[in-house]
């Protein structure tokens, strides 16, 4: 079957709406994706890789423009160029006065880095794009290596379904998620890195190390992870705020639940949280806590209550008609309030996959976001798990308190930069 003609702009999908009214210095709302080599980048072939891809991804040509009542994507005839890293991570990539593309692709040295603006596309859409642009490259460059028998990637969606808006697609009017109650969370503080720069601490597992003891807790990678830095994250808070919980927001891959290939935007949120004044505190007794939250919060049923709540502001017409100067401003507030109702995010993109045929060729990947309060961001290449925290705090206790529960159990953890090609420091 053809695909249908790619319509020259398109709406934002429900999950984006929230971004370009929120973004600011201190919070660009743009992630990075990282690829590291065995061999150093050669960026003619980065080049040449990159046009290919963006064949098989038109909504990336797009720029961002507001209209009356929303904002919407327009293709564009701007070139997409690899340039050499020069800017800090994650920095600005939409601006309302200036429009540009809304993602990046840089290098340095070994590293193929991708940057994306929240609003194009999540976790999982961009890590569509940057395997398809890695499996591009290696094939280019190494080309001779595989005469014999050339790679396949397992990316088959058409054009269209990658263009899919999801949150549309499984829109009901029926059965929309009852507003519950927040809990006021506990708030990180403390003294903030100028500039509104972030710091970047990674920490690499080997996953057969971390598996085990994940299996002892009969928990998954996720809970596991989230009850360590709710530990973490508790040891640092003064006694006088310690009836405040401690809530983490854990970003959810809805594709996991609901059949999409769409590369764009299609994950939900939810916060769990746990009372360090009212349980006992051990790591043991927040597992089980986590595990029946995230058993509640996880099922296809709330999911989609949660996709119809958030869909469902696009089919009120007393929304749609409100001019977007006012929206915006009602999305300010709505954030604000949202952002008060946890302490931090630990996000996990999962497994990365790649052919086995290029696998030679890759060291590992890495992905974080930008920040203004302490994220963590988790993916699995091989037999390795990088964690990687952004902060926008000076200090790094919660971090060092994070990866330290985890060497006490006798987990190896090495912490690597992954901004330069510095040597390696066991923690």
């Amino acid at each position: 079957m053809k695909n249908k003609k790619i319509s020259e702009w398109s709406k934002l999908d429900n999950a984006a709406k929230i971004f370009p009214a929120n973004s600011k210095k201190s919070d660009t709302k743009v992630f990075r994706f990282s690829c590291e080599l065995f061999d150093p980048v050669d960026p003619k072939v980065l080049q040449e890789a990159l046009d290919i891809s963006l064949e098989a991804f038109p909504l990336y040509r797009s720029v961002m423009k507001s209209g009356l009542f929303w904002y919407y994507f327009e293709k564009s005839r701007f070139k997409a160029l690899v340039t050499e890293e020069n800017l800090p991570p994650c920095s600005t990539l939409y601006d309302k006065n200036h429009k540009t593309l809304l993602f990046r692709v840089m290098y340095y040295r070994k590293r193929i880095s991708l940057e994306v603006y929240h609003a194009l596309a999540d976790g999982a859409g961009a890590l569509q794009f940057l395997r398809t642009l890695v499996f591009h490259y290696i094939t280019i460059k190494y080309k001779d290596a595989f005469k014999d028998k050339a790679p396949v990637l397992d990316i088959d969606a058409s054009k269209t379904q990658k263009l899919d808006d999801s949150f549309q697609k499984y829109f009901k009017e029926e059965s929309i998620l009852s507003k519950k109650k927040a809990v006021k969370a506990y708030k990180l503080r403390g003294a903030k890195i100028p500039e509104y720069r972030f710091s970047v601490i990674e920490g690499v597992i080997p996953i057969d190390e971390i598996l085990p003891k994940v299996k002892e807790y009969k928990a998954s990678l996720t809970i596991f992870l989230a009850a360590v830095l709710m530990c973490a994250i508790n040891e640092e808070i003064p006694a006088r705020l310690k009836r405040k919980p401690v809530v983490l927001s854990i970003p959810v891959n809805l594709r996991n639940y609901f059949s999409s290939q769409t590369a764009r935007n299609f994950y939900g949120v939810i916060n769990v949280d746990y009372d360090f004044s009212k349980g006992t505190g051990d790591l043991i007794d927040v597992i089980e806590v986590l595990k029946k939250k995230f058993k509640d919060n996880l099922t296809p049923e709330v999911l989609a209550r949660r996709i119809n709540k958030l869909a469902s502001l696009e089919h009120n017409y007393f929304l749609r008609v409100i001019p977007l100067v006012i929206k915006n401003l009602a999305l300010r507030i709505a954030y604000i309030i949202a952002a008060k109702n946890h302490t931090s995010t630990l996000s996990n993109v999962g497994i990365v996959n790649m052919p086995d045929e290029i696998k030679p060729y890759i060291r590992s990947f890495d992905v974080f976001v930008s920040t203004d309060k302490l994220q963590a961001c988790l993916c699995t290449y091989e037999n390795k798990l990088r964690i990687s925290f952004t902060s926008a705090f000076v200090s790094t206790e919660i971090q060092r308190r994070f990866f330290r529960t985890l060497t006490d159990m006798g987990i190896s953890v090495v912490i690597e930069s992954n901004m330069v090609d510095e040597e390696e420091e066991a923690l």
